[in-house]
Protein backbone atom coordinates (compact mmCIF):
# COMPACT_ATOMS: atom_id res chain seq x y z
CA UNK A 1 0.00 0.00 0.00
CA UNK A 2 1.10 3.44 -0.62
CA UNK A 3 2.32 5.34 2.94
CA UNK A 4 4.88 7.82 1.84
CA UNK A 5 3.81 11.34 0.14
CA UNK A 6 6.54 10.55 -2.65
CA UNK A 7 5.14 7.03 -3.33
CA UNK A 8 1.48 8.77 -3.52
CA UNK A 9 2.80 11.72 -5.82
CA UNK A 10 4.49 9.00 -8.30
CA UNK A 11 1.38 6.62 -7.75
CA UNK A 12 -0.54 9.60 -8.95
CA UNK A 13 1.14 10.44 -12.04
CA UNK A 14 0.97 6.33 -12.73
CA UNK A 15 -2.62 6.51 -12.42
CA UNK A 16 -3.22 9.03 -14.57
CA UNK A 17 -0.63 7.65 -17.89
CA UNK A 18 -3.03 4.49 -17.29
CA UNK A 19 -6.11 6.44 -17.12
CA UNK A 20 -5.42 7.90 -19.85
CA UNK A 21 -4.18 4.86 -22.50
CA UNK A 22 -7.45 3.28 -21.47
CA UNK A 23 -9.61 6.27 -22.27
CA UNK A 24 -7.39 6.75 -25.90
CA UNK A 25 -7.75 3.06 -26.52
CA UNK A 26 -11.37 2.51 -25.60
CA UNK A 27 -10.34 -0.02 -23.73
CA UNK A 28 -11.64 -1.28 -19.89
CA UNK A 29 -9.24 -2.76 -16.89
CA UNK A 30 -11.07 -6.10 -17.95
CA UNK A 31 -9.93 -5.77 -21.46
CA UNK A 32 -6.64 -5.10 -20.74
CA UNK A 33 -6.80 -8.32 -18.70
CA UNK A 34 -7.76 -10.25 -21.09
CA UNK A 35 -4.80 -8.98 -23.26
CA UNK A 36 -1.93 -8.84 -20.14
CA UNK A 37 -2.92 -12.05 -18.17
CA UNK A 38 -2.81 -9.52 -15.13
CA UNK A 39 -5.76 -10.48 -12.69
CA UNK A 40 -7.91 -7.39 -13.04
CA UNK A 41 -8.42 -6.83 -9.61
CA UNK A 42 -4.51 -6.57 -10.04
CA UNK A 43 -4.60 -3.66 -12.38
CA UNK A 44 -7.40 -1.74 -10.44
CA UNK A 45 -5.50 -1.87 -7.06
CA UNK A 46 -2.65 -0.30 -8.95
CA UNK A 47 -4.68 2.30 -10.50
CA UNK A 48 -6.40 3.03 -7.36
CA UNK A 49 -2.87 3.15 -5.13
CA UNK A 50 -3.35 0.35 -3.14
CA UNK A 51 -0.51 -1.93 -4.64
CA UNK A 52 2.78 -0.23 -6.50
CA UNK A 53 3.40 -1.40 -9.45
CA UNK A 54 5.91 -4.16 -10.27
CA UNK A 55 8.51 -3.52 -13.41
CA UNK A 56 6.60 -6.66 -14.85
CA UNK A 57 3.61 -4.85 -14.11
CA UNK A 58 5.12 -1.49 -16.28
CA UNK A 59 6.33 -3.77 -18.94
CA UNK A 60 2.67 -5.22 -19.46
CA UNK A 61 1.36 -1.38 -19.35
CA UNK A 62 4.43 -0.54 -21.95
CA UNK A 63 3.52 -3.35 -24.12
CA UNK A 64 -0.36 -3.31 -24.32
CA UNK A 65 -1.02 0.20 -23.65
CA UNK A 66 1.70 2.09 -26.16
CA UNK A 67 3.16 4.03 -23.07
CA UNK A 68 6.98 4.62 -23.25
CA UNK A 69 8.98 2.07 -20.31
CA UNK A 70 11.24 5.23 -19.21
CA UNK A 71 8.23 7.26 -19.16
CA UNK A 72 6.22 4.68 -16.66
CA UNK A 73 9.28 3.99 -14.87
CA UNK A 74 9.51 7.58 -13.88
CA UNK A 75 6.15 8.15 -13.39
CA UNK A 76 6.03 4.40 -10.80
CA UNK A 77 9.06 6.38 -9.33
CA UNK A 78 11.47 3.94 -10.15
CA UNK A 79 15.40 5.71 -11.34
CA UNK A 80 16.29 5.76 -14.49
CA UNK A 81 20.04 5.01 -15.73
CA UNK A 82 21.59 6.96 -18.68
CA UNK A 83 20.47 4.21 -21.45
CA UNK A 84 16.75 5.44 -21.40
CA UNK A 85 18.04 8.54 -22.83
CA UNK A 86 18.82 7.18 -26.02
CA UNK A 87 16.23 7.90 -28.49
CA UNK A 88 14.87 5.21 -31.27
CA UNK A 89 16.17 6.93 -34.17
CA UNK A 90 19.73 5.91 -32.48
CA UNK A 91 18.34 2.11 -32.73
CA UNK A 92 19.04 -0.09 -35.58
CA UNK A 93 16.64 -0.91 -37.74
CA UNK A 94 14.53 1.81 -36.59
CA UNK A 95 13.79 2.82 -40.08
CA UNK A 96 12.10 -0.46 -41.29
CA UNK A 97 9.71 0.52 -43.83
CA UNK A 98 7.91 -2.59 -44.81
CA UNK A 99 8.28 -2.69 -47.76
CA UNK A 100 8.24 -6.43 -48.60
CA UNK A 101 8.94 -10.09 -46.28
CA UNK A 102 12.91 -10.03 -47.00
CA UNK A 103 12.94 -6.45 -45.41
CA UNK A 104 12.01 -7.55 -42.70
CA UNK A 105 13.21 -10.43 -41.69
CA UNK A 106 16.47 -8.91 -42.51
CA UNK A 107 15.98 -5.93 -40.02
CA UNK A 108 14.60 -8.53 -37.42
CA UNK A 109 18.45 -10.05 -38.24
CA UNK A 110 20.18 -6.61 -37.98
CA UNK A 111 18.94 -5.58 -34.51
CA UNK A 112 20.43 -9.10 -32.96
CA UNK A 113 17.20 -10.81 -32.46
CA UNK A 114 16.21 -14.20 -32.53
CA UNK A 115 13.46 -14.48 -34.89
CA UNK A 116 12.04 -18.25 -33.98
CA UNK A 117 11.69 -16.33 -29.97
CA UNK A 118 9.99 -13.60 -31.28
CA UNK A 119 8.08 -15.45 -33.75
CA UNK A 120 6.93 -17.60 -31.02
CA UNK A 121 6.35 -14.82 -28.49
CA UNK A 122 4.09 -12.87 -31.24
CA UNK A 123 2.20 -16.25 -31.71
CA UNK A 124 1.96 -16.09 -28.30
CA UNK A 125 0.27 -12.65 -28.14
CA UNK A 126 -1.83 -13.59 -31.10
CA UNK A 127 -3.59 -16.29 -29.31
CA UNK A 128 -4.66 -13.50 -26.75
CA UNK A 129 -5.87 -11.08 -29.31
CA UNK A 130 -8.02 -14.18 -30.63
CA UNK A 131 -9.62 -15.10 -27.41
CA UNK A 132 -10.07 -10.74 -26.75
CA UNK A 133 -12.13 -10.45 -30.94
CA UNK A 134 -14.60 -12.91 -29.58
CA UNK A 135 -16.10 -10.44 -27.48
CA UNK A 136 -18.29 -7.61 -27.77
CA UNK A 137 -15.74 -4.74 -26.52
CA UNK A 138 -12.74 -6.38 -28.71
CA UNK A 139 -14.90 -6.37 -31.63
CA UNK A 140 -15.96 -2.55 -31.43
CA UNK A 141 -12.34 -2.12 -31.06
CA UNK A 142 -11.45 -3.38 -33.87
CA UNK A 143 -14.50 -1.64 -35.78
CA UNK A 144 -13.71 1.22 -34.39
CA UNK A 145 -10.13 2.42 -33.97
CA UNK A 146 -8.35 0.32 -37.02
CA UNK A 147 -9.51 3.15 -39.12
CA UNK A 148 -8.23 5.43 -36.83
CA UNK A 149 -5.14 3.90 -36.09
CA UNK A 150 -4.49 3.45 -40.18
CA UNK A 151 -4.97 7.20 -40.76
CA UNK A 152 -2.40 8.36 -38.07
CA UNK A 153 0.12 5.79 -39.40
CA UNK A 154 -0.31 7.41 -42.86
CA UNK A 155 2.07 4.72 -43.98
CA UNK A 156 2.18 2.53 -47.07
CA UNK A 157 3.82 -1.47 -47.38
CA UNK A 158 2.98 -4.78 -48.10
CA UNK A 159 1.94 -5.13 -44.64
CA UNK A 160 -0.36 -2.31 -44.46
CA UNK A 161 -1.95 -3.35 -47.58
CA UNK A 162 -2.61 -6.85 -46.08
CA UNK A 163 -4.24 -5.17 -43.36
CA UNK A 164 -6.63 -3.11 -45.16
CA UNK A 165 -7.48 -6.76 -46.42
CA UNK A 166 -7.66 -8.48 -43.62
CA UNK A 167 -10.10 -5.49 -42.16
CA UNK A 168 -12.29 -5.44 -45.01
CA UNK A 169 -12.50 -9.76 -44.39
CA UNK A 170 -13.36 -9.05 -41.09
CA UNK A 171 -16.22 -7.59 -41.96
CA UNK A 172 -17.71 -10.23 -44.88
CA UNK A 173 -20.91 -11.91 -43.62
CA UNK A 174 -19.97 -14.93 -45.03
CA UNK A 175 -16.42 -15.59 -42.95
CA UNK A 176 -16.09 -18.52 -40.80
CA UNK A 177 -16.40 -17.47 -36.74
CA UNK A 178 -12.89 -19.26 -36.61
CA UNK A 179 -11.88 -17.46 -39.35
CA UNK A 180 -12.58 -14.26 -38.17
CA UNK A 181 -11.46 -14.72 -34.57
CA UNK A 182 -7.91 -15.43 -36.48
CA UNK A 183 -8.62 -12.40 -38.28
CA UNK A 184 -9.26 -10.34 -35.19
CA UNK A 185 -6.28 -11.26 -33.72
CA UNK A 186 -3.94 -9.71 -36.26
CA UNK A 187 -6.27 -6.47 -36.20
CA UNK A 188 -6.42 -5.98 -32.38
CA UNK A 189 -2.67 -6.47 -32.26
CA UNK A 190 -1.92 -3.32 -34.92
CA UNK A 191 -4.52 -1.45 -33.03
CA UNK A 192 -3.50 -1.96 -29.85
CA UNK A 193 0.34 -1.10 -30.05
CA UNK A 194 1.41 -4.22 -28.65
CA UNK A 195 5.03 -4.14 -29.47
CA UNK A 196 7.10 -6.89 -27.48
CA UNK A 197 10.44 -6.17 -29.20
CA UNK A 198 12.93 -7.11 -26.33
CA UNK A 199 14.04 -3.50 -25.09
CA UNK A 200 10.27 -1.89 -23.92
CA UNK A 201 11.65 1.66 -23.81
CA UNK A 202 12.17 1.62 -28.07
CA UNK A 203 9.30 0.81 -30.08
CA UNK A 204 11.26 -0.21 -33.24
CA UNK A 205 8.33 1.15 -35.74
CA UNK A 206 5.88 -1.37 -36.45
CA UNK A 207 7.91 -4.42 -36.93
CA UNK A 208 6.47 -7.05 -35.03
CA UNK A 209 2.63 -6.01 -36.76
CA UNK A 210 4.28 -6.88 -39.74
CA UNK A 211 5.29 -10.38 -38.43
CA UNK A 212 1.91 -10.68 -36.74
CA UNK A 213 0.27 -10.28 -40.04
CA UNK A 214 2.71 -12.71 -41.93
CA UNK A 215 1.78 -15.47 -38.68
CA UNK A 216 -2.46 -14.84 -39.51
CA UNK A 217 -1.97 -14.83 -43.28
CA UNK A 218 -0.44 -18.42 -42.59
CA UNK A 219 -2.77 -19.51 -40.18
CA UNK A 220 -5.32 -18.78 -42.23
CA UNK A 221 -3.93 -20.98 -45.23
CA UNK A 222 -4.15 -23.38 -42.91
CA UNK A 223 -7.58 -23.14 -41.88
CA UNK A 224 -8.64 -22.70 -45.40
CA UNK A 225 -6.71 -26.23 -46.78
CA UNK A 226 -7.56 -28.61 -43.56
CA UNK A 227 -10.16 -30.46 -44.39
Amino acid sequence: MVTGPEDSMSHEKLADFIKAALKKQSLSMRGLSALTGMDTATISRIVNGKQKARLEHLQHFAVHLGIPMEALLSAAGYPLDGNTQLKVADQPGASYTGSNEQELLRVLDGLGLDVRDMTERVRKELVKYEEYAETREGSELITDRFPEKLEKLQSAGFYIQQLKDLYARYHKPDVPANMKTVIGSALLYFVLSADIIPDYSFPLGYIDDALAVRLVLERLKELETSP
